[in-house]
């Protein structure tokens, strides 16, 4: 496996830039993954900064406790989803704060793990469960679903176009207990790689989400991590793919405005005031140097917002 240290998390000088990090301030990294991320910020806020790293993954966590090691009391790490982002906050006295990062989706760990089941690069069981402590796993999904749960399924969170006849001949090939096996089905299916893409990537990512809930919970963590920041505190969030990226860009929209109500209201009844400011209108991606450097970084696309005073 990849040592943490040759590891550079995607947008980090960005990323940076934008959560802003200033001496003495508390910041949470809500997907610490191997601690990338984390060591930037930490290194940005000295002297008196301080550091609260979510993950998971309980992998995640140690290997971030090696890296952030040298940064002794100034880091708490918690093993954790963040879903539960404000009881763990509240348990640890560590509000408000003045930034909070999200790095969603799979982290290089999970990926280089053949036994993780993340990757159809790397043939292992289909589990994708980013934490042991759950029970649902992919291959729990592929072999127990009936074809139209498994094919709506694959178009919600994969947006595949051809779920329905992916969902047919997995049904047909029962038992799949390998990602070797899932991609070489949906191969079948969806004809060779085009693009640079995988035929199989959107039925990964589709399980992925599903096995995790990742979008249920994203949704709930934005809206925790807005009541934990304090006045002109960031939010920066980097996604992967269209679902998340359009969660973010909606909730961000909707937090930056007034009034919901419809416009055919005469009157305002939500009583809804903004609450964020908008400090990118549009996405920040990877620069090309970037993406020739890490391939993984290509689809990465980051939004930011400022929390108004109350």
């Amino acid at each position: 496996m990849a040592e943490w240290a040759d590891h550079i998390p995607v947008l980090l000088k960005e990323s940076i830039e934008a959560l802003h990090p200033q001496p003495g301030g508390r910041y949470i990294d809500c997907t610490v993954g191997g601690g990338g991320h984390a060591q930037a910020i930490l290194e940005a806020s000295v002297p008196g900064g301080l550091l609260l790293g979510i993950d998971a993954d309980p992998q995640a966590i140690e290997t971030a406790r090696k890296r952030l090691a040298p940064f002794g009391e100034a880091v708490l790490l918690v093993n954790d989803n963040f879903e539960h982002l404000e009881d763990i906050c509240s348990g640890h006295d560590f509000r408000p704060v003045q930034g909070i990062l999200f790095d969603l989706g799979m982290s290089w760990l999970q990926i280089e793990d053949a036994s993780r089941g993340f990757s159809f690069q790397r043939n292992g069981p289909l589990n994708m469960r980013y934490s042991p402590l759950q029970t649902l796993t992919a291959a729990d999904i592929v072999n127990t679903y009936r074809e139209p749960e498994l094919a709506d399924l694959l178009e919600r969170y994969g947006e595949e176009p051809r779920s329905r006849q992916i969902a047919r001949h997995i049904l047909a090939n029962r038992p799949v207990h390998t990602t070797g096996q899932l991609a070489r089905l949906v191969e079948r299916v969806a004809g060779g790689t085009r693009h640079r893409i995988h035929p199989a990537t959107r039925t990964f990512q589709a399980l992925r989400i599903a096995v995790n809930q990742e979008l249920e919970h994203l949704e709930s963590a934005l809206a925790q991590a807005v009541n934990l920041l304090g006045p002109q505190g960031r939010l920066v969030v980097i996604s992967y793919h269209s679902l998340e990226d359009r969660l973010v860009k909606q909730f961000m929209r909707r937090e930056a405005q007034g009034c919901l109500c419809p416009p055919e209201t005469p009157v305002c009844r939500c009583g809804h005031r903004p609450r964020l400011k908008l400090v990118t209108r549009k996405v920040v991606r990877p620069s090309r140097e970037e993406v020739m450097t890490n391939p993984r970084s290509r689809s990465a696309k980051m939004r930011v917002a400022e929390r108004l005073p109350t």
